[in-house]
């Protein structure tokens, strides 16, 4: 039609974004789009950076608002849970542009920077790496996970209606890596009481229990910077605390 204007996104190389998060990316729209998940839909790809002169992919624009209220209402907590239960639903082999993920937002490694010294760290984050790196991690079928859970990766037109965006770095592998993820962000952005609502959204939507969740929660925390600021920080520590104690470390 004369006159009109799509919105589309334009993915390609930042100093954050190389060539394997691009192709990332695309797997996942693909995946997204043959199972039917409220997601940007995949328009053209070019790995190889030869049409379009770098690396690139064309995406679908998403519409509604990745701001969340000051205040979240117990019925988005449970739609947010609904919409990672429908990704997870997914039963999904590694393969070679969706890895096997154990750990959210795999291109960062904070509790392995604090390890090699990169880093400063603090005698609870030392505790908790130290317990989490003595613990079998879980065992089970991998699934389809999107990888980078937090409330700007999530748009809203509704409280019950949301589409994630942004799959760079999703993968395969257990669902607790998404769960604990959204749930360490909840707290940090609303404060530990708030995070219940995120497992009772994505259990009433697969059917079943959530596994593993302490572990989960403990390494989403571990994987941030040890300083983000003093609320931040003090709800960070609340959380790890918490997933800590309950797996039986010292918190």
């Amino acid at each position: 039609m004369r006159g009109r204007r799509d919105h589309l996104v334009l993915r390609s190389l930042t100093p954050r974004i190389d060539v394997d998060l691009i192709a990332t990316g695309a797997a996942a729209l693909e995946v997204a789009e043959r199972h039917g998940l409220p997601a940007p839909r995949l328009l053209a790809k070019d790995l190889d950076g030869r049409a379009a002169g770098a690396p690139a992919t064309l995406e679908t624009f998403v519409g509604g608002s990745t701001a969340w209220p000051s205040a979240v209402s117990i019925v988005r907590l449970h739609a947010a849970g609904a919409a990672l239960a429908q990704v997870h639903a997914i039963p999904l082999e590694p393969q070679p542009h969706l890895p096997l993920r154990t750990r959210p937002i795999a291109v960062d490694d904070f509790a392995g920077d604090r390890r090699r010294g990169r880093m400063a760290t603090t005698p609870l984050l030392r505790t908790a790496d130290e317990w989490i790196q003595s613990l079998l991690q879980p065992q089970g079928a991998t699934v389809f996970l999107h990888g980078d859970v937090w409330p700007g990766n999530m748009a809203w037109t509704a409280d019950t209606c949301c589409t994630l965006i942004d799959w760079k770095t999703a993968g395969v592998g257990d669902p607790g890596v998404d769960i604990g993820e959204l749930r360490k962000q909840i707290a940090i952005t609303y404060g530990p009481e708030a995070i219940a609502g995120v497992v009772d959204g994505w259990e009433q939507t697969a059917g079943r229990s959530a596994t593993n969740i302490d572990y989960w929660d403990a390494v989403a925390a571990l994987n941030t910077p040890t300083d983000l600021g003093p609320v931040a920080t003090a709800r960070r520590d609340a959380f790890l605390r918490a997933a800590l104690e309950r797996l039986g470390g010292e918190g």
